[in-house]
């Protein structure tokens, strides 16, 4: 009695997805066998199905695959500085250094630190002294404060280089001046 088939993993399934990406990007697979064995990659069963996918193709000698590999990173260490980059400055935002324990954030002129934006609720968010740590707190507005892109569900500790958002007004956290 033979054992089953061993059954095909997430990772061999991106394995051998990646050898076909591979070989056609490389001119070795015309786009009609890629996108066949493509679909019939994501349908496979089992790591033999997989294995069979890939046997007739070329291997890639280990240099060739330490180059490639070393140009993919230094491509992708490339796209993400240029990324970062181009991201816009954000203003920087001093947390109070007097002896301050509340610092509310919003529209309204009764605010310490008031934003004219629309987006902005009256009272949107209080930042709370809490010994030398600073918490964020949304006080129920309506777009949201944001800490690092996540929208706040309950109190979170600010640090220098946090992302702060109120609505559609976003400000780096800098240590004070």
């Amino acid at each position: 009695m033979s054992s089953p088939p061993v059954r095909a993993s997430d990772g061999d399934r991106d394995r051998a997805l990646s050898e076909l990406r591979d070989r056609a990007a490389e001119g070795r697979l015309s786009m009609d066998t890629f996108v066949g064995r493509v679909d019939m990659a994501l349908r496979a069963r089992s790591r033999s199905e997989l294995d069979e996918l890939i046997a007739d193709l070329p291997h890639r000698g280990r240099w060739r695959r330490r180059i490639t590999e070393a140009v993919s990173s230094v491509s992708d260490l490339s796209h993400r500085i240029e990324s970062a980059w181009r991201r816009p400055r954000l203003p920087r935002l001093a947390l109070p250094t007097d002896g301050r324990v509340r610092y509310v954030v919003g529209r309204g002129s009764s605010c310490d630190l008031v934003l004219a934006d629309l987006t902005v609720s009256r009272v949107h968010a209080e930042l709370l002294r809490e010994e030398d740590d600073w918490l964020l707190v949304d006080l129920g507005s309506m777009n949201g404060t944001r800490l690092n892109g996540w929208r706040l569900v309950g109190p979170a500790r600010v640090r220098t280089g946090d992302e702060i958002s109120f609505g559609d007004c976003a400000f780096m956290v800098s240590a004070a001046a």
